[in-house]
């Protein structure tokens, strides 16, 4: 199988595989970042670096070039070199791929690229190998289980939740019981986000989509009667949140995005903020709930809209999940201070994504909250106090529950393992935990993921990701089908080449004949080179009379089987896109390998091959939608 795969596989796409071929080394590249020694130069301001950054990078990244087939692509070593002399800067971030090639080794060895979520991790894959339990691990859904590895076994958390019974507002008042590692986790959490104990209370939740349906359930719309939302994708967290308002009597809004570029509609969003009556300015409006970037399209928002909110009566919620892992430090807390404010962690980058949700509300704001009935608020258990609620009390304890909860199913070739309750429960009775200060052990997990982070710095990591991402856009643009008047192979939403642009990136691939290929198809048929990419849908989407005819033929209606309701819903009403993430912990190694995937759509017949290719060695057909 594996020689027919290799023979199937693009010329790049084999290149990229074989750049390390002991997995000794997370990237060909890793010597080549470090810079030598250093001349002095001028530093440009920051307005002429952000005026000059787009032009330069259209001029050097293969300047007055199309690319038709995927055979034609310039190897990945080349392309490097002539990353590194549009972007002379990544040389300094050479630290991070120390980092990767340190704490992550297990990229490179599963040759896997992960560009399907943002976000912050709490631990590193090293710490997950130290662990004093058993040699094996469980895989999770986006890292497989190379073919080396034995057959997979319980793998040991560093943690467990258990669910705390009572309402938001009092467990944001008084808190409650928590254990020593909950409470070194809150203040390094609160510590690594410069948010301050005295002015914020923080409670954990399951996942962000709890952290909003929590608010919604214990803000006060019964008064305050208005849900402002700005968004251009579908988002379930936000689907759940406005859900729960209407029923407590709230009028939900939406800001608009302008085709063709998605940019937000000023004047629409000033008309929905800013209060008419001037004189009941003091009267709270309502609910405002900002994301500082689209974790789809990679905008990003001035902040002064949460200035324009708050002064017209508005409470402010702000959604950092998407955000960079230090993009927090130019959100500038100390001069803006929203009333909520949610942000997201998982546990291991490129290993396991679960992890848990934070939900902060300001204190002076708790008093308005309502005393009602909520769910989803968390506590989290340290790991060896999991395994001996499993020896005493295995299959019953609550805690034990929650931990076999996390068994999964993880395909190895054609084998598929199943992990079971009953199986976790048989694993844990037979660990025996060293004895280990709950205080200390906690301490030790909790920063490695965080200090990497903070050891790198903003400057670092803004500036790794704003070369990667505007690379990747613009060698994507530069694809098009072969015989035909300049058609291009790949649609990007939202902005292009931009200095400030979010490290995310949504896009469509199209065939010759300018037919979208379906989202779903082509994250399918990325997880077949290992490539982890996701799908989502943009919504809210806006068109000025001129671009009604392209309407109609952009605007598709959102699939969803479980609706019965086959009319054109407005808010059913979007774009269905592919969507890729750059981590912190990216490389152009990541980044060529994507573009060299989608490159391979220039061939006419690659969807037909791969689904023969599948077929014939008795694999799953994916079908074409």
């Amino acid at each position: 199988m594996k020689e027919e795969s290799k023979k199937m596989q693009s010329p790049c796409l084999e290149e990229v595989s074989q750049g390390c071929l002991h997995g000794c080394c997370p990237s060909p590249f890793l010597n080549q970042h470090e810079p030598q020694t250093k001349a002095s130069k001028p530093r440009n301001s920051s307005a002429a670096c952000r005026r000059d950054f787009a032009s330069k990078t259209t001029s050097s990244i293969f300047p007055n070039t199309q690319f038709t087939n995927h055979e034609s692509l310039p190897s990945m070593q080349d392309s490097f070199a002539e990353f590194t002399k549009a972007y002379p800067q990544y040389s300094d971030t050479y630290r991070v791929d120390q980092i990767r090639s340190r704490e992550y080794y297990h990229l490179s060895f599963s040759d896997h690229t992960c560009l399907d979520y943002l976000g912050i991790g709490l631990f590193s894959y090293s710490q997950l190998q130290k662990q004093e339990c058993p040699k094996y691990r469980i895989a999770s859904s986006s890292f497989p289980v190379p073919p080396e590895s034995p057959p997979p076994v319980l793998d040991i958390p560093f943690f467990g939740v258990s669910y705390k019974p009572g309402n938001l507002k009092t467990q944001l008042l008084h808190g409650g019981v928590a254990s020593e590692f909950e409470s070194v986790t809150r203040k390094r959490i609160m510590s690594f986000l410069n948010v301050s104990e005295n002015d914020y209370s923080m409670v954990f939740t399951a996942n962000k989509t709890s952290a909003f349906k929590l608010v919604a359930e214990s803000y006060p719309f019964q008064s305050n009667r208005k849900l402002l939302t700005v968004y251009d994708y579908e988002s379930e967290a936000i689907e759940a949140m406005s859900n729960s308002s209407e029923k407590s009597g709230a009028k939900v809004m939406s800001a608009e995005f302008s085709w063709p570029r998605l940019r937000l509609q000023s004047s629409k969003l000033r008309n929905m903020l800013v209060s008419k009556e001037k004189k009941k300015k003091k009267k709270r409006r309502g609910l405002f709930v900002f994301p500082l970037h689209s974790r789809m399209t990679g905008a990003r928002y001035p902040y002064l809209w949460m200035s324009i909110a708050e002064e017209n009566g508005w409470h402010v919620l702000i959604d950092s999940c998407a955000l960079g892992p230090k993009d927090m430090d130019s959100f500038g807390l100390s001069l803006f201070r929203p009333d909520f404010l949610i942000c997201s962690f998982y546990k291991v980058f490129g290993e396991n994504p679960s992890g848990f949700a934070c939900l902060f509300a300001k204190k002076s704001t708790i008093p308005v909250l309502e005393t009602s009935s909520t769910s989803g608020i968390i506590g989290l258990i340290p790991s060896q106090k999991l395994f001996r609620a499993v020896t005493e009390s295995p299959g019953t304890d609550t805690e034990v529950e929650n931990l076999a909860s996390q068994s999964g199913r993880i395909e190895k070739g054609k084998t598929t393992y199943e992990i079971q309750h009953a199986e976790i429960v048989e694993k844990l009775k037979g660990i025996e935990m060293s004895e280990v200060s709950e205080s200390d052990k906690g301490i030790e997990m909790e920063c490695r993921g965080l200090d990497e982070v903070d050891s790198l710095g903003l400057v670092t990591i803004s500036n790794r990701a704003r070369c990667l991402i505007n690379w990747l856009v613009s060698a994507l643009l530069k694809l098009q089908h072969p015989n035909t008047n300049g058609t291009p192979l790949v649609r990007i939403y939202g902005p292009k080449v931009k200095f400030d642009r979010g490290p995310a990136i949504a896009f469509n691939v199209f065939d010759w004949k300018g037919e979208k290929i379906e989202p779903v198809l082509v994250q399918k048929l990325a997880d077949r080179s290992n490539i982890s990419l996701s799908y989502g849908f943009l919504h809210h989407i806006w068109f000025a009379d001129k671009y009604q005819e392209e309407k109609e033929k952009v605007i598709e209606r959102r699939n969803n089987e479980a609706d019965g309701n086959k009319g054109k819903d407005k808010s059913d009403m979007g774009i269905a896109v592919v969507t890729a993430a750059l981590g912190f912990l990216a490389n152009f190694q990541d980044i060529y390998k994507l573009w060299a995937f989608i490159a391979q759509f220039l061939d006419a017949d690659f969807v037909e091959k791969e689904r023969w290719r599948y077929t014939s060695l008795n694999q799953k057909t994916i079908e074409v939608l």
